[in-house]
């Protein structure tokens, strides 16, 4: 069996489990060091709350006696209670108790009830998955220099492979866990049962933890039984050595854990939009929906015939910079059996969507898009995949020129599909060696989820130059109940800035709210 939570663990030591729980946690518990360290700990703090905080038993008299004290006042005629210790109130509020107490007196006790998996800095997935007696304690290490780097804890499911590791120095004080991987020469493989390398890592750090986080995704990765992961390390809290860890997990059982429901191609067309639903996968950590998104054959002609007309104003090589084309997307929710929303694919709709993360593959066939979006389990079986919308990249005829000296006096907007934005400088950058010109605009976007869309600028001399966005669209809005947007615009390779410039806005992803919501239940043959 799989680890047992420490709360199980602590419904063990109070036996309050039915018997056929308990005997297969006592197995468990025999075989299993880390386990047997937790009941030990457990049965310490419990038999340190039973010598210091058991309450003796009062004799009968008590109240009379102390009343007798306080005649003056009047003697009170109350009935009397004889004072008891009860097991089983205090077992109910004992485990709480146990753990303040450990977290100060008894540090190893503290050490066992909780791990990375148990605190904030991981998603809700993971800490479902882990309350579910997923997690598995491996404590494997290596050190060198004077710093020992120990992975701790896994959990695996079908969607993800995810590890908790520290950073020890000689003394056993965790040290700062950044492992640097962007700028070290540090490296994390991993490689299933055939030898094939995944994809897909992702580190997790924050500073002032004990831990650090280490994920690899297996979305759409059926077939994978085992993975094993390769820690080379050759810098550690600054300090260089070399740190050479291998992590073997087996997913097999774990798989089994693992509802598949067959949407058998649920299909439907909005808005020149084909929406095809493929499967709903629950595991442990997440709930994943996988879809695909494309454009219908007339809606792909049309947005073909406009590219061809671009590529000749600005040429093939500018056009194949920007976003354009077959890029398609939806907003949905999922209801529960009381129709109660209970995740959202897109933010405008509720701040708290249940997503943990959306990503989506071209595929070449068909022009459109292989979606798998991921959400936090909420024990719910009665699901309903509700269309809200559509979204979809088209061509714009939107045109905006003006000399960049006079914005200063004379600031040029403009507005499109309920977006306004002003250009409020021109300039180039104070630091950097390439050469570019930066736009800053400011105004507001009608929706969280709006597009900046793809641009290219003209100068007077008739060159093209794309543009590159960074920004930010905020939650609070303006006087007009637009959300406030503040936006740089890089046009690379522009080395001053023009007497005159033109701007011109080539595509855009917008919306379309359906005329009528498309339901479709999300069951099937697991």
């Amino acid at each position: 069996m799989n680890c047992p939570t420490a709360d199980k663990l602590s419904q063990f030591v109070d036996e309050l489990l039915p018997k056929e729980e308990l005997a297969e946690i006592e197995v468990h518990v025999q075989s299993c060091t880390s386990c047997g360290k937790v009941v030990n700990a457990y049965q310490e703090e419990q038999h340190f709350i039973e010598e210091t905080l058991q309450t003796p038993t009062l004799s009968e008299n008590f109240t009379d006696l102390v009343l007798d004290q306080l005649e003056p006042y009047g003697k009170a005629h109350k009935p009397r209670r004889k004072a008891t210790w009860k097991r089983v109130a205090i077992s109910a509020a004992g485990v709480v108790l146990a753990i303040g107490i450990g977290a100060t007196v008894n540090p190893s006790f503290a050490q066992f009830i909780g791990g990375l998996f148990s605190t904030d800095q991981v998603d809700d997935g993971l800490k479902i998955a882990a309350e579910s007696g997923l997690t598995q304690r491996v404590d494997l290490a290596v050190e060198d220099q004077g710093l020992t780097f120990v992975v701790e804890d896994v959990i695996a499911d079908s969607s993800r492979v995810s590890l908790s590791y520290k950073v020890l120095n000689k003394n056993g004080k965790p040290q700062d866990t950044y492992l640097n991987m962007a700028d070290s020469e540090n490296d994390i493989t991993a490689t299933d049962q055939n030898g094939n390398e995944l994809d897909g890592i992702g580190t997790g750090w924050q500073e002032g933890s004990d831990y650090g986080n280490v994920e690899f995704s297996l979305r759409d990765q059926d077939n994978i039984e085992k993975i094993t992961i390769q820690f080379n390390l050759v810098e550690l809290n600054g300090v260089k050595g070399y740190w050479q860890l291998e992590v073997p997990v087996d997913l097999h059982e774990n798989r089994k854990l693992t509802k598949i429901a067959d949407l058998k191609d649920a299909s439907a067309v909005h808005h020149g939009v084909q929406i095809d639903l493929k499967k709903l996968q629950t595991a442990p950590s997440s709930i994943e929906l996988f879809y695909e998104t494309a454009f219908t054959k007339d809606e792909r002609k049309k947005s073909e015939e406009a590219k061809r007309k671009f590529e000749e104003m600005f040429g093939k090589e500018s056009m194949d910079s920007l976003v354009f084309g077959n890029n398609t997307s939806i907003a949905y929710h999922i209801e529960n059996a009381k129709g109660d929303v209970i995740y959202s694919s897109w933010s405008s709709t509720n701040s708290e969507t249940g997503m943990l993360q959306g990503t989506g593959q071209d595929i070449s066939s068909t022009g459109g898009t292989s979606w798998i979006d991921s959400f936090v389990p909420k024990g719910e079986d009665q699901l309903t995949f509700v269309l809200n919308g559509v979204y979809k990249t088209e061509p714009t005829e939107l045109s905006l020129t003006f000399k960049p000296e006079n914005i200063k006096k004379q600031p040029v907007s403009f507005d499109y599909k309920g977006n306004h934005l002003t250009v409020k400088s021109v300039k180039m950058p104070l630091f950097g060696e390439d050469k570019s010109v930066v736009l800053k605009l400011e105004g507001g976007m009608d929706s969280l989820d709006a597009d900046f869309g793809s641009w290219i600028a003209v100068d007077g001399k008739g060159n093209s130059y794309p543009a590159n966005f960074s920004g930010s669209i905020l939650d609070e809005k303006d006087g007009n109940g637009r959300h406030i947007t503040t936006m740089d615009m890089q046009l690379d390779g522009l080395e001053e800035v023009p007497e005159e410039l033109t701007l011109y806005l080539v595509s855009k992803m917008n919306y379309y709210p359906v005329e009528e919501q498309w339901k479709v239940p999300l069951t099937g043959k697991n």
